[in-house]
């Protein structure tokens, strides 16, 4: 039996205050309409169809990719209007199952138990009991048989004391579905097409209404404001961190916490407060990650150690931090950056595209740009490597046991033999041989009796 899933993107999303279309907003670093998507994708769909509206090209060029299928409405006149525009692209028979591309946390299990209610010949509507009911439309009743959905705008005092509403997802035959839209009509307060009608349709043609629900409120949550944004968002990371602590992580404080991403933690690991995981981060073993830490698209291997305030952020290449690595606190690692096992980067150091070797050390106020540097290299406070020439990027390359002083520039291409010794202060243009000393540098000069200048009198 084929499976269609239609998914509700089109609304502005006014209360928002923003320029940006509503689904587009971002809870826990994807868009809320992402995470829809990305729901719908598990479900093993025959066709997914959004339904696009306010800045529809903004929203499908954010979110396309080979399997959709993007249809508009314009303009926007209700639910039942935004369906019909869905229904060339749906099959003949099967299921359509209708998720909203504004409540972001519905679950895959959810979903599926959604499809199965309905099982191709009932119409199954997700709802749930709130204690604060505003805005949602209530689920009329007579016994336990769902008749009708009643809009809140449209609802009676007595239909409004009503608390258990629908949560705008429903899966309904195909076939039925295709001829209840044909039929709507806009004879309400709003003038729209409302979705919701289709139950009095179901009630008057025999078919049963029946209703399934979440496991939890959070899946059913909708964003139409900043305030709703930041709430579910605080409800989302709680949740992570629930999963994580309950997994042994220990979390200094859960609600200081946030996961924009996927983050996957070994045995043992400690994570302090105010730290944001984006991207794909994964933890190895007894891992301790410090205070106000940043950390995207980065793998830290067993027992490294992340100091406060380090920046890793791996963009496309990524970072990777050794076993035992020491970094920072106040460290910045850059896209590229790839370093062995017990590598010190110490505090305003910052590494990119480079490779450290295992016990390298670059403790204090220092820059490593596209450089190769080898096992146990001593790399001073304020030196840095010169790696762009105004045009194109050069390599420098250090070998294993080189000591280079403070303040040193390596001006590349430059390659610094095993063992070799640089002099502090240092400009280096040329290659240095293996065990050499290199001093690069103008003479001490000494005057005896210099006098120094005195600012003169008006």
């Amino acid at each position: 039996m084929a499976l269609d899933i239609v998914i509700m993107a089109a609304g502005k999303g006014t209360r928002m205050k923003s320029s940006l279309p509503k689904v587009l907003h971002r809870l826990a670093g994807r868009s809320l309409l992402q995470h829809v998507l990305h729901t719908a994708g598990t479900l093993q769909a025959d066709r997914i169809i959004t339904i696009t509206g306010h800045g529809a090209e903004q929203v499908e060029t954010a979110v396309q990719a080979p399997h959709l299928t993007f249809v508009r409405q314009m303009p926007q006149l209700g639910t039942g209007h935004a369906v019909q525009q869905a229904v060339p692209a749906l099959h003949d028979d099967g299921t359509t199952l209708i998720l909203n591309g504004d409540v972001p946390l519905i679950r895959a299990e959810t979903a599926r138990a959604l499809v199965e209610a309905c099982g191709g010949t009932r119409l199954a509507l997700l709802t749930i009991d709130l204690a604060d009911a505003t805005g949602y439309g209530r689920i009329v009743r007579e016994g336990d048989a769902v008749r009708a959905i009643v809009e809140h705008k449209d609802a009676s005092p007595a239909q409004r004391a009503i608390r258990e509403v629908y949560t705008g997802m429903m899966a309904v035959p195909t076939a039925l579905l295709k001829r209840w839209l044909s039929q709507l009509k806009n004879d309400n307060v709003q003038g729209e097409y409302y979705l919701t009608d289709i139950v009095a349709m179901a009630v008057a043609d025999g078919v049963p209404v029946v209703a399934a629900q979440p496991a939890a409120e959070v899946e059913v949550l909708g964003v139409n404001s900043p305030v709703q944004l930041a709430e579910l968002e605080r409800l989302h990371q709680r949740a992570l961190a629930v999963q994580f602590m309950d997994a042994g992580v220990r979390l200094a404080d859960p609600a200081r916490f946030d996961v924009r991403g996927s983050l996957s933690c070994g045995a043992d690991v400690e994570i302090d407060v105010n730290c944001v995981f984006e991207g794909d981060v994964s933890l190895g073993d007894n891992v301790r990650i410090g205070a106000n830490c940043v950390i995207r698209n980065a793998r830290i291997a067993a027992g490294a150690v992340i100091h406060p305030f380090t920046h890793i952020d791996g963009e496309a290449l990524g970072v990777k931090v050794g076993a035992g690595a020491l970094i920072g606190p106040f460290a910045r690692l850059r896209p590229g950056a790839d370093l062995g096992d017990e590598v010190h980067i110490g505090n305003f150091v910052e590494v990119k595209n480079s490779t450290l070797a295992k016990g390298a050390k670059a403790n204090h106020l220092a820059y490593l740009g596209d450089a190769t540097v080898g096992e146990r290299v001593n790399y001073g406070a304020g030196s840095i490597t010169a790696n762009y020439d105004g045009a194109n990027k050069h390599r420098t390359v250090i070998e294993a046991d080189v000591h280079v002083g403070s303040n040193c520039v390596l001006v590349a291409p430059v390659t610094l033999g095993a063992g070799a010794t640089i002099g502090g202060g240092s400009t280096i243009t040329k290659d240095v041989g293996a065990g050499n000393l290199a001093v690069a540098r103008g003479k001490q000069v000494s005057l005896e009796g210099w006098a120094r200048p005195v600012k003169q009198k008006k």
